[in-house]
């Protein structure tokens, strides 16, 4: 996988050269480099979904009931994941050199580490690092999405997952309708396919506890015609990565072995990320094989400006999912 990713380190710092003399954004592309650059101090309300908890949420010490890594690795992996946003960030001749001293550390420690972490720096390249990355964007009702060539296969092992959004005063926000949308969309012209709803109960003002999930799979019922026999709700997740710990779980129930993700644009590769570390937890742990295949997303720009530094929330949820310890993680870069 190293030339590949090689190939992809170059592309990205030669698309960082074309972008220093534009400012405009891509399209097909949720967020320019000068977004994703140097990090102020943000001042950040409470009720935005994934600060709404706390970005790590400790867990007795991954989803499994050992470590997902050696405990003398954690330092190395959250030095790893450090490592990738800046590649994104900063794209640099040197930057190859510095992924393979990271894995090189995690490896003198366990091959098993080192295979899982060369398993996120591939997804790493192909989702923020390969200019060629794909974001298949809702196109509205009247056109069945465009996703030629995509593999999505019209069968019940197959499920359309929905990340959600935070509510504001109990109810859905446009942006959450946008992606309910786009995944109705997907829903008709994939119709055997399972439908995950993720999302717990979120925002201001909610003083009924609903949740996100129960509003989804509501609003797909009752306003897309999706048969409510092939929804799964996960009602408790407030972050991404509870989104892909909860979810995996109701996959593997239902026998399902691939995905694809519904989010918004700015939120796909984050969402992405953050998937592949639990399928390959799921994959090496459980022997239970989940692939995501491909995308589709609600084009929006982010509500907030944090939301796109997904790359960074992403990494943080990362070593999060993997058991590595608080101390750590709070050294990396930082999303506010």
């Amino acid at each position: 996988m190293k030339n590949k990713r090689i190939v992809a380190l170059a592309l990205a710092a030669g698309l960082m050269l074309s972008f220093c003399s534009c400012s405009q954004k891509t399209e097909g592309t949720e967020e320019t480099i000068q977004q994703t650059a140097a990090v102020t101090e943000t001042a950040h309300p409470a009720q935005t979904e994934e600060p709404l908890a706390p970005v790590i949420q400790p867990r007795e010490p991954s989803i499994f009931d050992e470590p997902a890594i050696d405990p003398d690795n954690a330092q190395n992996i959250s030095h790893l994941m450090t490592v990738l946003v800046n590649a994104y960030e900063s794209p640099g001749e040197e930057t190859d050199a510095a992924i393979d001293e990271a894995l090189s550390n995690i490896q003198s420690i366990s091959q098993a580490d080192y295979e899982l972490a060369e398993r996120i720096v591939d997804n790493w390249c192909e989702v923020y690092l390969d200019p060629g990355y794909t974001l298949n964007l809702y196109q509205g009702e009247d056109n069945a999405p465009e996703l030629v060539g995509s593999g999505i296969p019209d069968s019940a092992s197959h499920a359309i997952v929905i990340l959600g959004y935070e509510l504001s005063n109990g109810q859905m926000q446009d942006e959450l309708v946008g992606r309910l949308e786009a995944a109705a969309s997907l829903a008709h012209a994939y119709p055997q396919a399972f439908i995950v709803c993720s999302g717990g109960a979120t925002g201001p003002n909610n003083t009924e506890g609903n949740t996100e999930a129960g509003l989804m799979r509501d609003y797909l019922v009752e306003t897309c015609g999706i048969d409510s026999a092939r929804i799964l709700a996960d009602e408790r997740a407030l972050t991404t990565a509870d989104n892909a710990l909860n979810t995996f779980a109701m996959l593997r129930d239902n026998d399902v072995h691939s995905i694809t993700i519904v989010t918004s644009s700015y939120h796909m590769r984050w969402g992405q990320a953050d998937y592949n570390v639990v399928a390959a937890l799921y994959a090496n742990r459980l022997g239970y094989d989940i692939e995501s295949i491909s995308n589709y997303c609600y084009d929006t720009e982010p509500a907030y400006d944090y939301y796109a530094r997904g790359d960074r929330f992403a990494a943080r949820q990362i070593c999060e999912i993997l058991g590595v310890p608080t101390e750590y993680i709070s050294e990396m870069p930082s999303p506010f």
